[in-house]
């Protein structure tokens, strides 16, 4: 019977959802080195300010920083390197005519639960300010809403 590890918090993007208006999501895959996935394992990674790029005819993730830790050393200039998502052909070109129609292609999550290491992207619309301010009003006034009714049931 195999001993399962501590899971690791998920590496999120939480201003995502915040700064983009995200429709649908896709996981792909990502082209890493093996110090890379440890310490991703490990939970040492952060996608604040990453992006998905086109170079070529693929995509690659910039600005994604994976942090090693003592016994995983990754070099200062590994930590945020380009890396390439792996992805089917028709998913990289629906993502490519995304990107051409204006929108951004975000990194909303690192996934490694399982054997392989993956990311959530999704194309999105930046936000406006007056739309983020409209989003935290909703948000508030949905969470008032829900402590009335909670405190009129109980």
């Amino acid at each position: 019977m195999k001993k399962k590890p501590n899971a690791p918090k998920a590496i999120t993007n939480r201003r995502a959802r915040h700064d983009y208006d995200l429709e649908g999501g896709l996981v792909v895959g990502l082209e890493l080195t093996g110090a890379e996935v440890k310490s991703l394992r490990l939970g040492h990674g952060q996608l604040r300010g990453a992006y998905v790029t086109v170079k070529g005819n693929e995509l690659m993730l910039i600005n994604a920083a994976i942090n090693g830790t003592t016994g995983i050393p990754i070099a200062e200039s590994d930590q945020t390197r380009a890396r390439r998502i792996l992805a089917k052909r028709r998913e990289i070109d629906a993502l490519i005519e995304a990107k051409q129609q204006g929108r951004t292609i975000v990194p909303l999550e690192i996934l490694t639960r399982g054997r392989y290491i993956k990311l959530r992207i999704s194309a999105g619309k930046g936000k406006k300010l007056y739309d983020k301010r409209q989003s935290l009003k909703k948000r508030d006034e949905d969470r008032a809403i829900a402590t009335a009714l909670k405190e009129r049931h109980s």
